[in-house]
């Protein structure tokens, strides 16, 4: 019995082997580039949020800001603050030595001469709430003998309610500190002695929320028709579904929104929009554009890190000394002159350039996938560089814009600063049940975060009508 020969693979089915497998390996090897990517991104690097870097948190070596060269700590002229002693202390205790240090001898209180003081600031115990009583009497005409009663204030409804002042303090803690109901609950009993329910606390923010949401309306209109505003958004659940808050601030006022969708733009919007390069915001009409240039740090700094590419560090290093040279010009009640303005384009100009020849110069990425038939799908794939100097070059303007307009900042900090701590809120409670519950959220946390930039007491803003807040408001 004999073996059949093995049958000889002709040229062309070597050669289509061949194509297979050196797709197969550029597929693979770019496979395992982005998989290292991905591994060597963290917050410092990339969009990720700090959470995210785990407890392999790497230290905090370096930072996207340069140094000042300033010293750490205060600078000179700081005015130092320190508590003080009150010259009328609520309670004195007194102490005075029994026995003579020298003989021995007895020392009364008679014997007493001056004193060395020292105070101690501390809480009061909770003690019983201040119980204010209405009384609306009857009143009978002696010229008629009609009975006419007194009126309560609009704001007493209930034989027994709490006061404006617990409410704010407990939409406060919730909205501004993100307590979550229970613990709430045992705070106010612990710290105030007030004793509240669940469902009492919700109460309380859907009254407040009502109450302010006029103000919260203007806030939304003035920041619409301000010169320059900040937005973003985040994700989060109501309902247990995927939801979006928007934010739009500026350095003194602030409107979230809770949306269905996360590309439902705020409407008539006027002047420059600071975003962080979304393309959804690109679809607003009759604005213009500012990027923010601190995401561009972070995605150079990756460039720098992981894939080693030279032009990034130095278009990193211009954006910083544009960045510094605004400051500086700033700080100074001055604007840049033309000529170093057009000094800094030519040089994003030449580094952009650069990058684009670098990119085109590399061996093209592994196609994209095949439909059935053979006709490939999507468009040619690009490294990360590549895409982001696309947006450079094409979205110069926009990147730059800080240089030319003073009153358009770096980067979108303010955005993200009033944005974050929403994470926190859905980290410590999960979500909301109701859509009504996430605008309520939405309308106090915009009257907190006005207050604080406004500089005004958060418990007294809780507590005052819409109307004299708005007649309060401050836009630049």
């Amino acid at each position: 019995m004999s073996r059949e020969s093995p049958i000889e693979p002709t040229r062309e089915e070597l050669v289509a082997l061949v194509q297979a497998l050196t797709a197969e390996n550029a597929a693979l090897k770019a496979r395992i580039a982005e998989l290292e990517r991905r591994g060597g991104l963290n917050s410092s690097n990339s969009s990720k949020p700090p959470s995210s870097d785990g407890l392999k948190k790497p230290p905090r070596v370096s930072s996207l800001r340069e140094s000042s060269g300033k010293k750490p700590g205060a600078q000179p002229g700081h005015k130092g603050e320190t508590r003080l002693q009150v010259a009328e202390p609520d309670e004195v205790v007194d102490h005075r030595p029994e026995v003579c240090s020298g003989c021995g001898g007895a020392l009364g209180p008679d014997t007493a001469g001056d004193y060395a003081a020292r105070q101690v600031f501390d809480l009061p115990e909770p003690k019983p709430l201040i119980v204010t009583e209405h009384r609306a009497y009857c009143c009978r005409c002696a010229a008629c003998g009609a009975t006419t009663r007194g009126t309560f204030p609009e704001e007493v409804k209930a034989p027994v309610q709490y006061g404006p002042r617990i409410a704010a303090c407990v939409v406060y803690l919730q909205t501004y500190q993100l307590l979550p109901e229970d613990r709430l609950v045992e705070l106010m009993a612990a710290v105030l002695g007030v004793k509240l329910c669940a469902g009492t606390i919700a109460n309380m923010s859907r009254a407040c929320a009502s109450r302010l949401r006029d103000f919260a309306t203007r806030l939304r209109d003035r920041i619409r028709a301000a010169p320059v505003k900040h937005m973003d958004e985040t994700g989060f659940r109501i309902g247990g579904k995927l939801q979006w808050l928007h934010v739009a601030s500026t350095a003194l006022m602030t409107f979230y929104r809770a949306c269905a969708h996360r590309g439902d733009m705020l409407a008539d919007v006027v002047g420059v929009v600071v975003h962080d390069h979304w393309k959804p915001y690109y679809t607003m009409e009759g604005v213009l554009h500012a990027l923010c240039n601190t995401h561009h740090l972070r995605e150079l700094k990756a460039l720098i890190e992981i894939e080693k590419e030279e032009w990034a560090l130095r278009m990193q290093r211009l954006l910083r000394r544009a960045c510094h040279a605004v400051n500086i010009a700033s700080d100074r009640g001055l604007v840049l002159e033309p000529a170093l303005i057009a000094l800094f384009e030519r040089r994003y100009d030449a580094i952009v350039a650069e990058g684009l020849a670098f990119h085109e110069a590399q061996t093209p990425l592994a196609p994209a996938a095949k439909k059935r038939g053979g006709e490939r799908r999507g468009r040619k794939p690009r490294r990360t560089g590549h895409n982001l100097l696309l947006r450079l070059h094409t979205r110069k303007h926009d990147a730059l814009r800080f240089l030319h307009d003073p009153a358009v900042p770096f980067s979108n900090n303010v955005g993200e600063r009033d944005v974050r701590m929403t994470k926190v809120k859905q980290k410590i409670s999960g979500g909301f049940r109701s859509t009504g519950g996430a605008e309520d959220f939405a309308t106090l946390r915009s009257v907190i975060s006005t207050a604080k930039k406004h500089g005004w007491d958060l418990i007294e803003t809780l507590t005052r009508p819409a109307a004299d807040l708005i007649a309060s408001l401050r836009s630049a």
